[in-house]
């Protein structure tokens, strides 16, 4: 099944490329993902990988994600971006009640959602739900997206709740569109197409029925919405690290029997620097992506047996995406060497891949302290409170 419905959904991708490729300058431009190109990506199913079957979605194993976000991604690294955070927020229909989801996500097929985990958002308890008001930043697709989430702590006459363990009460908050403001905040250097701006709320009911907590047991069954969520998602975003830096690799050798380098004077194929530059830089990206796929197939498999993942799992997961991200990377800066004084122009591709894959690295579920808390975890630390499983501690402890 896994297979089929990757080669069904890699078609769909290499269908969409001529029109994801047209519309890079606009989305540089203006900076969010074209409205064609994203609503080209819902009606073809692109948004929905996640979204559970009962609902119209098609609950794709999680190795078919990471796949179809990787080869979108080697197109155009902000349109990659776009779809695993679209098609990870998604899959919170696995999560709310069934009505609520069948409200959100079975009525409308193109339906997305964006919005931000951090619990930025203040919800105070009132009968039949909460009242919220907060904002979000890098809320990535917000503008074609038609349900935003936000973070939230939660209050109860004038008390910030807490947990049993002292930790704050946190849950997620499920706003309509029209209920937020879209603040033009993302002036950004990388990932520009992305349309990552902040959004705010003020004074809005949200009802209990459209609020999560990740801590919860989901309400749908399949082995999807077992996987923690903020665990998950780790290897959905450093896929698209990995697509843009396979699309820096193939940007040098369409170049290299062509391009002269002046430090060789000869073309680049015949220049040593190059050569050893193409040569680490695919060692990395695969080596990169088979340990992230190797970590997340492990995952999948303790799920589908109806076991619960441990913290050395999850911490795996946070692990393989980060090192892949890392890779990718380093991988990026290899091309940019390799091709010279001829990467800095923004026709050459490279250096928005540049600056796409930097981008990446600043978010957290990708960042390098990620390595020091994965450490903690593999020398028996208790990293229950890391950024890591502070949203979605679900898991055999």
């Amino acid at each position: 099944m896994g297979t089929n419905a990757a080669a069904r959904y890699l078609d769909i991708v290499e269908s969409l490329a001529p029109m994801v490729r047209a519309a890079v300058a606009e989305n540089e431009r203006t900076r969010r993902l074209s409205p064609a190109v994203a609503t080209a990506m819902a009606e073809t199913g692109l948004f929905r990988l996640s979204t559970p079957r009962v609902f119209g979605g098609e609950e794709v194993e999680p190795l078919v994600l990471y796949q179809v976000v990787e080869a979108l991604s080697r197109i155009d690294g902000a349109t990659g971006w776009c779809l695993g955070i679209g098609v990870g927020l998604n899959s919170v229909a696995g999560l709310l009640p069934a009505e609520t989801a069948q409200q959100i996500y079975g009525r409308d097929p193109l339906v997305v959602t964006a919005g931000v985990f951090r619990p930025m958002g203040r919800a105070v308890v009132t009968p039949g739900g909460y009242r919220v008001s907060g904002q979000w930043p890098l809320a990535s697709g917000c503008q074609h997206s038609a349900w935003l989430l936000g973070g939230c702590m939660v209050f109860e006459d004038g008390q910030q709740s807490l947990r049993p363990d002292g930790s704050p009460l946190l849950r997620m908050m499920m706003f309509p569109a029209a209920d937020c403001t879209i603040l033009d905040t993302w002036d950004s250097g990388g990932l520009r197409g992305s349309g990552s701006h902040d959004f705010s709320v003020m004074d809005v009911f949200v009802p209990a029925a459209y609020s999560v907590s990740f801590r919860e047991q989901p309400a749908q069954p399949g082995p999807l919405y077992a996987l923690p969520v903020v665990a998950a998602a780790v290897p959905g975003v450093a896929s698209v690290a990995l697509g843009i830096a396979r699309h820096a690799i193939d940007i040098v050798m369409d170049i290299a029997g062509t391009k002269i380098a002046s430090r060789a004077r000869a073309t680049m194929d015949q220049d040593v620097t190059a050569q050893i530059n193409v040569a680490r830089a695919e060692a990395l990206v695969r080596a990169g992506r088979s340990f992230l796929h190797e970590v997340a197939e492990g995952a999948w498999r303790t799920v589908i047996a109806g076991r619960a993942l441990s913290a050395r799992q999850c911490a795996m997961l946070w692990l393989a995406g980060t090192h892949a991200a890392d890779a990718a990377r380093q991988a990026v800066e290899l091309m940019f060497v390799a091709s010279g004084s001829a990467a800095v122009y923004e026709k050459s591709g490279l250096a928005r891949c540049m600056r796409d894959v930097q981008a990446m690295g600043q978010h957290v579920t990708l960042a390098a302290g990620n390595y020091g808390t994965v450490g903690q975890a593999l020398l028996g630390a208790d990293i229950s409170r890391s950024v890591l499983m502070a949203l979605d501690d679900r898991g055999d402890r």
